[in-house]
């Protein structure tokens, strides 16, 4: 299979840069990053791609049993690298994707060399001790919606999710992408998501990892960054004054310059 094609790859920048890949959440594709990879493109070897079931990826790549779990994310993140060749990969991770990319480094510790994550979330469900934002019974109304109804469920989430009231046109380019995606895969991509547990995979992480996160998130609230940030040893926080859960389309220059900073004091 060519896997370029099967996850609709493009690289742009300059080889023989560092290597930066992009990597979207749930509902989304590399269009979510039109704002920042041109950007980072002036000064890194920008990589770009769809999960398959996203965006311009394969549909006849799609396979229920292999994306039920994040490890199967991780495979394709993992598989574009070696189409690729690729090693000492900056692997910048929106949402789902943090956790995505926690476990591709997990299993090809050679390919990697840097986490960078966008309002990452090992668990959105809350725990004794652990706040995650969400309760069993919301991730449960969440599902039910998703499966009854997802295009009700996209126009009506993604304004929230988006944050940025003021700026409507946000949160029509996120219901956009949200509805473009094949209802049927977008289920199980959203039950992978938003059942997953990924806190015991944090520990696993010796990368140089930078947390980024927003000053006002509905989906990871500062106490999951927080948590993310304990969790792994000798990592960076970052909070931007920023509202939603997508900066890279809300503050673009922001994210833009906290990865960049983040990815020079490395070298």
């Amino acid at each position: 299979m060519d896997i370029l094609r099967r996850n609709n790859v493009k690289v742009i920048g300059s080889p023989g840069r560092q290597v930066v890949v992009l990597a979207h959440g749930f509902g989304c594709d590399q269009n979510m990053w039109r704002l920042v990879a041109p950007a980072l493109a002036g000064e890194f070897h920008v990589v770009l791609f769809d999960y398959v079931g996203s965006g311009g990826s394969d549909p006849s790549a799609w396979s229920d049993q292999r994306y039920m779990s994040l490890d199967g994310y991780a495979r394709d993140v993992i598989e574009v690298c070696e189409a690729l060749d690729l090693e000492d990969v900056a692997f910048v991770g929106h949402s789902v994707s943090s956790m995505i990319g926690v476990r591709a480094a997990a299993v090809a510790p050679e390919r990697f060399s840097s986490l960078a994550m966008v309002g990452p979330s090992p668990r959105y469900i809350d725990d004794d001790t652990y706040r995650g934002g969400f309760s069993a019974e919301d991730i449960d109304e969440l599902l039910e919606s998703i499966e009854s109804n997802y295009l009700g469920w996209s126009a009506a989430m993604a304004p929230v999710i988006m944050g940025n009231p003021d700026r409507p046109e946000l949160g029509e380019e996120l219901a956009h992408s949200f509805c473009a995606a094949d209802p049927a895969m977008a289920r199980v991509f959203a039950r992978t998501t938003f059942l997953s547990d990924s806190r015991g995979d944090l520990k696993s992480v010796t990368v140089p990892t930078l947390v980024l996160e927003c000053a006002q998130d509905a989906i990871a609230p500062r106490e999951v960054g927080a948590h993310v940030h304990a969790a792994i040893p000798g990592s960076r926080l970052v909070t931007l004054d920023a509202t939603g859960h997508c900066p890279q389309l809300s503050a673009p220059e922001a994210t833009t310059s906290a990865i960049r900073t983040f990815l020079r004091e490395l070298r």
